[in-house]
């Protein structure tokens, strides 16, 4: 497995725990700032790599009336002031090849959706950056099939990739997640991630907005830690009944802390052991 340079520190095997986490949306320009300013304080009490992660833009929001953020230029400007202010890499998920090539020229890391994850000239677009490339698995396949994804950052000459899972639907309103997919996709070369805040979600659940389990998180983060993965995703808020996107499955910064604690602990015991991935044969 190859790693991952992002800035002036390096994801992959044998390396720290790297945390991508932020509220899910830009709720304003103070707000951002005084969100990331706040987790910097919390990460700075453990040996993690933080990226700090907020969009500016939800666009697949199940109903159109939901709040969708600032939008991209005013949302780059905030991402900016992060990096400048907080001294914090960034990164924000894109939608079309346009924002993807506005975003690489800020963002140290860019994440392609699930849902937008097979979308070719969103993929070629964000592996012509400088940015590395976070895709996150869609729901809808199967790990070995993000053999494609890869390919396709690879004929960018972008060797800066990491994969992520998010959960895999099997059924209404729910979601699964298989601790297999982490080693299957690092199989394929490059460091994974494990999005614990969206694998708790509930799609659609709620009717006209996403439910979720914010309770089964940490549980869910612990197994993808212990399943060898090499960087969480979570999602945080400083007062989750009013967050704006994602309400049921940001966890409270006071939450947070506790779950870091636990996850520290858990991934230093896996470096100790040093297993490999297992060699997947398909």
């Amino acid at each position: 497995m190859e790693s991952v340079k992002i800035k002036n520190f390096v994801i992959g095997p044998g390396q720290p725990l790297t945390v991508i986490c932020g509220p899910c949306i830009m709720e304003g320009e103070d707000f951002t700032l005084r969100a990331a300013e706040e987790l910097k304080e919390i990460f700075s009490d453990f040996p993690i790599q933080f990226i700090f992660k907020a969009s500016y833009d939800k666009a697949n929001r199940s109903s159109i009336h939901s709040f969708r953020g600032p939008g991209i230029e005013e949302g780059l400007k905030i991402l900016q002031r992060v990096q400048k202010e907080c001294g914090l890499c960034v990164t924000t998920d894109v939608h079309s090849p346009e924002e993807a090539k506005a975003a690489g020229s800020v963002c140290e890391l860019i994440q392609i959706p699930a849902f937008l994850c097979r979308q070719t000239d969103l993929i070629l677009a964000a592996g012509q950056t400088e940015a590395a490339v976070n895709v996150k698995k869609g729901q809808f396949l199967s790990p070995w099939e993000m053999k494609n994804v890869v390919e396709k950052l690879l004929e960018c000459g972008n060797r800066r990739i990491l994969l992520t899972d998010r959960g895999t639907s099997f059924g209404y309103n729910n979601l699964v997640s298989d601790m297999r997919a982490i080693p299957i996709m690092q199989n394929l070369g490059f460091p994974v991630c494990f999005d614990a805040s969206h694998s708790a979600q509930l799609p659609g659940g709620l009717g006209n907005a996403t439910g979720g389990q914010r309770e089964f998180i940490p549980t869910l983060a612990k197994a993808a830690i212990a399943a060898g993965c090499n960087a969480l995703f979570i999602e945080a808020h400083p007062d989750p009944a009013s967050a704006k996107s994602d309400a049921a499955t940001v966890m409270p910064f006071d939450s947070l802390k506790l779950l870091l604690k636990a996850v520290v602990k858990l991934y230093e015991t896996m470096l100790c052991l040093n297993e490999p991935s297992p060699v997947l044969l398909r």
